[in-house]
């Protein structure tokens, strides 16, 4: 993709945040003491270091440290079948938007903030637009926005991968990927993926919860 066509486009992405910040709803308060018992299902993927989905074969990602927000996005989005994933569709079609509040508010945990020093790197070229919603160091300007600091680099380029191919849905994504290349997707993953402070595995917690 060109300088100009990026540069184009990250106006355009711009003019419509300025207008959906008004309308973007946050998630319902959720309650991550409730969500505890929601989740153990989850905890079989996203609570075990290095777990892979078998067919394809990429990384389980890490949810602590997430928006709270988006991670509740996400679920409504298998729930509903905007997003392709047959086991994911079968653990979210049954719940309810207050169960998956709970849930997200548990897997999440205490959101990561931004570096307090920009990153050393500088974000490339293809990341001219991501900036806009991910933050040059990876962690989401909104809660709405997923954060991508150190998230496995394969689940990475298979999320943009799937955002290419339609297998998840979402007007803001689909725009920005048809202009990207396979070797655009490789470096915005590993950028992506490179930044501190990180995400993590998610840890089971059995006493102390975070309000969210």
């Amino acid at each position: 993709m060109s300088t100009p066509t990026r540069t184009a486009f990250a106006f355009a992405l711009a003019a419509f945040l300025a207008g959906a910040m008004h309308t973007a709803g946050a998630a319902d308060g959720g309650d991550p003491v409730r969500g505890q018992h929601l989740a153990y299902t989850c905890l079989g993927c996203h609570a075990i270091e290095g777990y892979k989905n078998v067919y394809p074969t990429y990384s389980v990602p890490k949810l602590g440290g997430q928006h709270a927000e988006y991670i509740a996005t996400a679920l409504r989005g298998y729930r509903s079948g905007d997003r392709s994933h047959g086991t994911m569709h079968a653990h979210a079609a049954s719940l309810t938007d207050q169960e998956i509040a709970d849930i997200a508010a548990y897997l999440g945990g205490d959101a990561i903030k931004p570096a307090e020093t920009p990153p050393a790197a500088t974000p490339p070229e293809a990341a001219q637009v991501c900036v806009a919603c991910h933050g040059v160091d990876g962690v989401g300007v909104l809660p709405e926005y997923p954060t991508l600091a150190g998230q496995h680099v394969d689940y990475l380029e298979r999320a943009l991968e799937e955002y290419k191919s339609g297998a998840r849905k979402n007007p803001i994504m689909a725009g920005f990927v048809t202009m990207l290349g396979p070797d655009d997707i490789k470096t915005l993953a590993t950028y992506y993926g490179s930044q501190r402070p990180s995400l993590e595995t998610v840890k089971k917690r059995t006493s102390r919860f975070s309000a969210r």
